[in-house]
């Protein structure tokens, strides 16, 4: 990311500050060494906004990110043999994970407050295009926030004379969301920059490099998002007109609109992280993780173009099972084994298996497997999830920093997504568009995003069947909600939200029932709706906390949120 590290410096600097709370800005500037209110910028604070909401610090991205999302969505997996630990990790709830994952959710909001007051009108960085970006970024701040726990204080959140703001529920937020990008959309209009000079807008734009239409893009594009998933729940009777003005607007559409965030080879992951920091430096075999069976399933047994830029092949080889001498696993061997042989035989991996029926060895024959691990398996399987025969994530999600070699940018919103919203608009009747051009379109951008060859993308929406609308009207939407599903790769936040929204896949949705193989969890086998609200809330405004629990319900993982399948 050119000149990041002199973007972000100079951020840090100025973040100075905004943290002595000083009223008087001028009077802060008047050291001959410190910076005139001539040389400071909205746009220096705007880059550190993206990256602590797309790629914090190691520990949120850990935990956050990876431990949750990630591996809710059904994307990525623990709990091979040598893993630390279990599949199940997550679905039993953990304090510590989940304060982890609240804390720097809730937090961003304070960091998001200080920037939209400088850029406000009558702010000391007055500037109102600069404002309507605070806007959308708000949005798509809000639109995760509250799609992960549901009900969160959002009215009363930026007030600061409110230390104890009241939870709004999530018609509230989304309607009040849709409103103020409304409002950005209105304040950019037909501009294209911020402003000239110091007030240029350019490279500290880690979306879109300074391109306000693009970005008026990305809101209307969020817009139709957060209205199709609201259209039809209770309370939401603006999501129709919404959808009907999104689709009336300019949407992201193609490859050169796509709101990807490069990744910083330098700044180090405590101040921006990526996968390759935990896959590389974070305490060797055990801290990796597999791809979800799910997805490697649907891209593989659909030709899908995209499976070797998502995934690495398995490393196959020599690998002995060897039934345990006590424990559940003694009676359940031959069960563990059968399923994890039963997953190479689907991949057709081409095997031997020599030994007796107490321990034996099976060889792989050379070729190229790509296997998915399944998701959620519980620690009593453990010993036989073997590393050599599940697919890691393809090199260009987990390569190192500083290494030279590429890594795969962070995904904030996409022409793919674009294209299959209008999609299921036009299959539910909500628009008028061709569905089956704009499906096939949002797989082919897709591919696009992930290097696919151009030749390989024709062939696949040629001949394929999963690239065909042309079944019941459900049977399409299903199509949809699973491609939006494998586009969102590496978005765990949205690819999560797509299956509680949807119900597809299903294979997801549907939650677990062997617990011999699977790990029930505290959710009694039901896949994951929410996360729980951080300790921290409980102990600061735990009365608001309390009011929001008793109209949404209890807070635990399996309560739907307002919008979800389930409700």
């Amino acid at each position: 990311m050119k000149g990041i590290l002199k973007i972000v410096s100079r951020s840090l600097l100025l973040l100075v500050f905004l943290i002595s709370g000083c009223s008087d800005f001028e009077e802060i500037n008047t050291k001959p060494d410190a910076f005139t209110s001539e040389e400071v910028s909205a746009k220096y604070f705007l880059t550190g906004l993206q990256i602590e909401l797309y790629a914090p610090n190691r520990f949120p991205y850990w935990r956050a990110q990876l431990i949750h999302a990630d591996r809710f969505a059904g994307q990525f997996t623990f709990g091979y043999n040598g893993c630390w630990w279990t599949d199940g990790l997550a679905y039993s709830y953990s304090v510590g994970y989940t304060d982890a994952a609240y804390d720097w959710m809730s937090g961003y909001l304070g960091k998001f407050s200080t920037y939209q007051n400088f850029v406000r009108p009558g702010g000391e960085l007055e500037n109102d295009k600069f404002y309507a970006i605070g806007l959308i970024m708000k949005g798509l701040y809000y639109q995760m926030y509250t799609d992960t726990f549901g009900m969160v204080p959002y009215t009363e959140a930026s007030n600061p004379d409110i230390i104890t703001p009241k939870f709004d529920t999530q018609a509230e937020i989304y309607q009040g969301v849709i409103t103020q990008l409304d409002e950005a959309m209105n304040i950019i209009g037909e501009s294209t920059v911020t402003g000239e000079g110091l007030e240029f807008l350019a490279e500290n734009d880690l979306f879109f490099n300074g391109d306000l239409q693009k970005w008026k893009k990305l809101a209307n594009t969020l817009k139709l998002r957060m209205a199709l998933r609201a259209q039809g729940a209770s309370g939401a009777d603006f999501a129709t007109a919404a959808i009907s003005e999104a689709l009336q607007a300019p949407l992201l559409a193609n490859s050169d609109e796509n709101a990807l965030m490069e990744k910083d080879t330098e700044i180090d992951q405590f101040g921006n992280a990526a996968y390759g920091d935990i896959w590389h430096n974070f305490g060797g075999l055990g801290s990796k993780w597999k791809v979800g069976k799910t997805l490697v399933d649907y891209l593989r047994d659909n030709n899908d173009p995209r499976l070797p830029h998502y995934a690495q092949p398995i490393i196959g080889g020599d690998v002995t099972f060897t039934r345990p001498s006590e424990g559940n696993g003694v009676g359940l061997f031959d069960k563990y084994v059968e399923f994890i042989l039963g997953e190479l035989d689907n991949a057709g991996v081409e095997y031997t298996r020599t030994g007796s029926d107490d321990e034996f060895t099976i060889s792989v024959a050379d070729g190229t497997y790509y296997v998915g691990q399944p998701t959620r398996l519980n620690g009593d399987i453990y010993p036989h999830v073997k590393y050599e025969l599940f697919s890691a994530p393809a090199e260009l999600v987990i390569n190192p920093k500083n290494s030279g070699a590429p890594i795969a940018p962070e995904v904030v919103m996409t022409a793919a997504e674009g294209n299959f919203l209008q999609a299921e608009a036009a299959v539910k009747g909500l628009g008028s568009g061709d569905a089956q051009a704009l499906y096939q379109e949002g797989i082919r951008q897709s591919m696009l995003q992930w290097n696919v060859d151009e030749g390989a993308i024709s062939e696949f929406l040629a001949n394929e069947p999963m690239a065909q609308l042309d079944g019941s009207m459900e049977e399409n939407i299903e199509k949809i909600a699973v491609q939006r599903w494998i586009a969102a790769y590496t978005d765990g936040f949205e690819a999560w939200a797509i299956v509680r929204d949807t119900g597809y896949p299903k294979e997801l949705a549907n939650g677990v029932s062997d617990y011999d193989i699977y790990s029930a969890g505290t959710l009694n086998g039901e896949y994951p709706q929410r996360m729980r609200y951080g300790n921290i809330e409980y102990n600061t405004n735990g009365a608001n906390l309390e009011a929001a629990v008793q109209v949404q319900g209890p807070d635990e993982q399996g309560t739907d949120l307002w919008w979800s399948a389930g409700n």
